[in-house]
């Protein structure tokens, strides 16, 4: 064969196995770009052929200015996101999917915050292209709208054409930055999650630990259901990260909640998480939910129990004063009157518990981190607490009386007698509140994590649980037999009881002034006085009632008036307390000498870093079980030594006025009130003590006994 010939044919053959890479090369696998002064757009694919029936992606490519961002699919607090419709006719046709997004920046902009990208980004969708006219090339015609922004703002607009052959798919020469953009969107979690109806968003799963996460924040696919610029504080242990969210008008306690959780590891590599949080609680509770009656079952135990064990706790000891007064009534044989009383007693509490709870499910709805005994952390429920319980002090001092007097001057002593025992009831849960007893810690975390009528029917139990040994005594005869008869004794009795709720008064007194300074001083002893005005007014005019009518009645008018006038002027000042009372966060340090020093979650991180044991102490002012436990458990000596020797940081926490912070770590460990005890070891996970402490039991924990 000729050289010639030779030649001829291998050019042939190479045009021959060329010719359908030469035919690709002449369609374009991008549109022709469009160009502003804020950057360059452009429409890719990552084929340079199609196929009918077979996936091929589609993007938009900007290529943005420096300082210029544009948005994602929720923009933040401000902008607009990218929008890309794409549609293919020709030898195939079909629309473009949503775009698959990346994961977004959060950018700052003063009390604003955006999720955007900046630099050159793709943002992919997906088609497949269905046969239409068969060996005809497919015209794919794209528009796209999007924002950039600088220091101003500029919608930009623009549409595309492309056109690609039929023929097997092969990966464009931008197939490579479609790649880039598949590895920058978020991987399914592999963590169960779950929102709380306070905005806590939990995620549980192996492979949390607070030696692996050292940040971690959430963005919501939705504007408009959280504050984007507010702190997320996070909070981590092993198996659990928490982020708290402060939630907007558009969050819905009930619906799911989905977005991405950017979690950053120690060694600052990101990893970005598609979540979808269901409603409820944290993991352990939600999970307990999951349990269906069993879990509600062991939640309403829990609160049974805690409610019946607050009958022994410093808080309710008060009350025990008002309940002693009927047990005269009970001693006679009174049996109907004694059982009706009990039974309004029991409404009292559990209609306080029921309005309590719905009050604390009501605020963290709204946003606010309230818990367990919130009330007590305003200094104006203090001092109106403080003049309420000096009123009853009076009343069973005998200065005045809720009996005969006011019977005649209302003209119906059985009423009064009846809405004394709901009041009681009502009372008893109000004082109850800053203790929290064994098993109520779950029970209220349980209660405030579940749905509406769950979180009730467990106030419910807890309610039923403080009533049952009175409903017990009244309702079992053989039991009402053992007290003893009414006689003289009785009265004395009464008096000495009027001396623990001045006590009380007193304890409150040093509450509120840790609350509102010594401002609030001359405010409460002023409300004391007029509340004893009224009292000594009341009983005059009941002295002259029960004296005879007549010339009297005006003046009995006039000291009804006056001590109405009294009470007014106490209500008055108190509740225009000035903006310098307001509760400021925790309220007081620790007392010298204790050798604590100020709760920190840093410097509980650091501390934990460094491997030393930590001892943490949540407490506050106007808790009698935490000041009963500290006097009792923590502050003698052998428990400070021991605490020296083993080297043991203790930290303390003081609630009694609001701290987010302390708030934060209360909810990580599920409870919404104090005390709360957690003792971490040099290495491992903290411990939970009991709500009862005895020194033995600290010096156990800490292993030096």
């Amino acid at each position: 064969m000729r050289l010639p010939t030779v030649v001829f044919l291998s050019v042939l053959c190479a045009l021959t196995c060329l010719g359908p890479a030469l035919s690709r090369a002449g369609h374009a696998a991008q549109s022709t770009p469009v160009t502003t002064a804020h950057g360059t757009a452009t429409l890719l694919s990552d084929s340079d052929s199609f196929m009918p029936g077979q996936d091929m992606h589609f993007g938009l490519r900007l290529q943005l200015a420096p300082g210029w961002h544009t948005y994602w699919l929720n923009p933040g607090d401000a902008g607009e996101a990218v929008t890309l419709a794409l549609h293919a006719s020709g030898g195939a046709v079909g629309e473009g999917g949503p775009i698959e997004w990346p994961v977004p920046q959060r950018l700052r902009d003063g009390p604003l915050m955006s999720y955007a990208y900046t630099g050159d980004v793709v943002l992919p969708v997906r088609l497949q292209p269905q046969e239409a006219k068969e060996g005809a090339d497919m015209v794919v015609e794209a528009t796209a709208d999007w924002l950039v922004c600088a220091t101003v703002c500029v919608p930009e607009h623009a549409q595309f054409s492309m056109t690609l052959p039929r023929a097997p798919l092969y990966p464009s020469p931008q197939a490579p930055l479609f790649a880039r953009a598949a590895a920058q969107r978020p991987v399914a979690s592999p963590f169960a999650a779950a929102i709380a109806p306070d905005g806590t968003l939990s995620l549980s799963g192996e492979g949390l630990s607070p030696a692996m996460v050292r940040d971690a924040w959430f963005m919501p696919e939705q504007p408009g259901q959280i504050d984007h610029d507010a702190p997320q504080v996070l909070h981590v242990r092993n198996g659990l990260l928490q982020l708290g969210l402060k939630t907007a008008d558009g969050f819905h306690r009930d619906a799911p909640l989905s977005g991405i959780v950017v979690i950053r590891d120690v060694s600052g590599r990101e990893q970005a998480l598609a979540v979808t949080a269901r409603p409820g609680g944290p993991p352990a509770i939600a999970a307990a939910r999951g349990g269906g009656i069993a879990a509600l079952a062991r939640l309403l135990a829990l609160a049974f129990a805690g409610g019946m064990i607050l009958n022994l706790m410093p808080c309710v000891f008060p009350v025990l004063a008002m309940k002693v007064l009927s047990l005269e009534r009970m001693a006679r044989g009174e049996r109907r009157a004694a059982l009706l009383g009990a039974g309004l007693y029991a409404g009292g509490i559990v209609v306080a518990f029921v309005v309590l709870g719905a009050l604390i499910v009501g605020l963290r709805m709204a946003g606010d981190t309230v818990g367990w005994g919130f009330q007590f952390q305003s200094v104006t429920f203090v001092m109106l607490m403080c003049w309420l319980l000096f009123a009853i002090a009076l009343n069973l001092l005998g200065v005045f009386s809720f009996g005969t007097g006011i019977a005649a001057l209302g003209g119906a002593g059985r009423l009064s007698g009846h809405l004394g025992d709901v009041l009681t009831g009502v009372l008893a849960v109000v004082v109850a509140t800053p203790c929290t007893a064994p098993f109520m810690g779950a029970a209220i975390a349980g209660a405030l994590s579940a749905s509406p009528v769950t979180g009730i029917a467990i106030f419910v139990a807890m309610g039923l649980g403080l009533a049952a040994p009175y409903l017990l005594l009244a309702s079992v005869p053989g039991l009402v037999r053992l007290l003893p008869r009414p006689g003289a004794w009785m009265e004395i009795v009464r008096q000495v009881l009027a001396f623990p709720m001045l006590a009380t008064c007193v304890w409150l007194a040093w509450v509120a002034t840790l609350q509102g300074g010594q401002v609030a001083v001359p405010l409460l002893a002023g409300g004391l006085v007029l509340v004893a005005l009224a009292a000594w007014l009341v009983r005059k005019a009941q002295d002259m009632v029960m004296a005879g009518r007549g010339w009297r009645d005006g003046l009995v008018l006039a000291c009804r008036g006056g001590a109405l006038l009294a009470v007014a002027l106490a209500v008055g000042a108190v509740t225009m307390v000035p903006p310098a009372l307001a509760p400021q966060g925790a309220s007081a340090t620790p007392p010298p000498g204790d050798g604590s020093e100020a709760f920190s979650q840093a410097r509980l991180e650091t501390l934990r870093a460094q491997g030393k044991p930590v001892f943490i102490d949540m407490t506050a002012a106007w808790c009698i079980s935490c000041l009963v436990n500290e006097r009792v458990a923590l502050s003698p000596q052998r428990v400070r030594d021991a605490f020296a020797r083993q080297g043991v940081v203790y930290m303390k926490g003081d609630w009694t006025g609001r701290d987010a912070a302390i708030t934060a770590f209360l909810r990580d460990h599920g409870r919404d009130g104090v005390p709360l005890y957690v003792y971490y070891p040099a290495h491992g996970d903290g411990v939970v003590l009991p709500q009862v402490l005895t020194p033995g039991l600290v010096l156990h924990t800490i292993g030096a006994q």
